[in-house]
């Protein structure tokens, strides 16, 4: 996106004339090096300071938090979060243990970043076989 466009984006954003999902892409951009997850936790329980210490605790960048309008069937609120990392495994682990439950996990990984990693893992154990 060039400057003058996300110029007229903020704009719009800011006019109310954005439409909804381009609202959350601007809220939330997609990027190739993050992921996605939601958590559960009672409303009293909840604090944004807390989530960002237990993702940064991971040497993992918070680059976005929000408190969604979605329930969990026993009531706990859903708190969606993107971090700057391919995989989740790490900030999963790190969220549950301040007492947040993961119940939805997105990576960014794709096939071909798979294959790829796969076919580096076969090099390398072709040269250790040496």
């Amino acid at each position: 996106m060039n400057h003058d466009t996300s110029r007229q984006q903020l704009q719009d954003y800011m006019d109310d004339t954005l439409p909804g999902a381009m609202k959350l892409e601007a809220l939330f951009p997609a990027n190739p090096e993050s992921s996605e997850l939601l958590l559960a936790c009672h409303p009293g329980d909840y604090s944004g300071s807390v989530i960002a210490k237990a993702v940064e605790d991971c040497d993992i960048q918070l680059l976005g938090l929000a408190v969604t309008g979605m329930r969990h069937p026993d009531g706990r609120v859903i708190v969606a979060l993107r971090v700057g990392a391919r995989s989740t495994q790490g900030v999963e682990r790190s969220v549950e243990r301040y007492g947040y439950e993961v119940i939805f996990s997105r990576s960014r990984h794709n096939d071909a970043e798979r294959l790829e990693a796969m076919e580096r893992a076969q090099e390398l154990l072709h040269y250790l076989d040496i």
